[in-house]
């Protein structure tokens, strides 16, 4: 019998009800339920992930401008924008990597700074600029990780999900000899073999082959569908965003100027898909008419 990553649970881990169950009942939401218990959520359940006022400057450039966002449990949403609008900056600042200038952020629960390590425990972040350690293997690396995410069986846990996503034969290469694609995939094993609530992606696909970028979407759409995992990611694939998402955030400048459903916030913005308006927004930026 296979075990799932999912299955190797936290030393000292509490219990989260799946999404639509509230605690103290029992059940599970079937794949394709979670769009439908959003809505329950918002009012039965804190959001995962609250966001108010933020704003963030480099030097005279204002990275991030007022921007304020809620993420309720079990959602999937894509923070879109061209490159300038803010959304790296905004990621890592809602995982409390860099501190908003103004604002607040509360994190599976947790008020950041303060409460930073307690809401990581339960956050997988992944992304293709994030160094691992190279001269590691790539079972060691996944079986630090495991342990400082206090799983109980870091190494078995590893070998689960390098056996998943079709790179177990990767497990006794060092970290520095991999591929910019392999090492994306070690880098997304690393965000997800502690079964966190919330799994947080930067281009969780760049420098993938088709078939290897397939099988992330995949996996991603299970954790979502099968263990309630909420997802956030930024993505220059439009057509990845639109599969992968229920809603979409877009940015411009650092502010919000469009969030919800793919389909009407193109619809209202006046264009025939995200990728069409993604082009204009760039156009617009390069400062060409639109």
């Amino acid at each position: 019998m296979t075990v799932g990553i999912l299955s190797h649970r936290r030393r000292d881990a509490h219990e989260i009800p799946p999404a639509g169950v509230a605690a103290g009942e029992s059940g599970g939401a079937e794949a394709g339920s979670i769009g439908e218990t959003a809505g329950v959520h918002a009012t039965t359940r804190p959001p995962v992930l609250r966001a108010d006022g933020l704003h963030k400057s480099f030097g005279s450039t204002r990275a991030v401008d007022g921007l304020s966002l809620e993420i309720q449990p079990g959602e999937r949403v894509g923070i879109v924008g061209p490159n300038g609008a803010g959304k790296t900056t905004t990621l890592l600042m809602l995982l409390g990597a860099i501190e908003p200038d103004g604002g607040t952020i509360d994190l599976v629960g947790e008020r950041l700074p303060a409460g930073r390590s307690r809401a990581m425990e339960q956050v997988g972040f992944a992304a293709g600029y994030l160094p691992l350690p190279d001269r590691l293997t790539v079972m060691e690396t996944l079986d630090v990780f495991g342990t400082l995410y206090g799983l109980e069986a870091p190494r078995e846990a590893a070998g689960v999900v390098l056996e998943e996503l079709g790179i177990a034969h990767l497990a006794g290469q060092t970290v520095e000899s991999l591929s910019s694609g392999q090492a994306t995939l070690v880098g997304f094993a690393k965000a997800v073999i502690h079964h966190p609530r919330l799994v947080v992606l930067d281009e969780p696909t760049a420098s993938l082959d088709p078939d290897v970028a397939m099988r992330v979407r995949d996996r991603l759409e299970w954790m979502n569908a099968e263990h309630h995992a909420t997802l956030l990611l930024t993505s220059h694939d439009m057509r990845e965003v639109e599969r992968l998402t229920t809603r979409v955030v877009f940015l411009r400048a650092g502010r919000i100027i469009a969030d919800g459903p793919a389909a009407d916030v193109v619809a209202d913005a006046g264009y025939p898909d995200l990728e069409a308006m993604f082009l204009a927004e760039a156009a617009r930026l390069r400062g060409e008419a639109v």
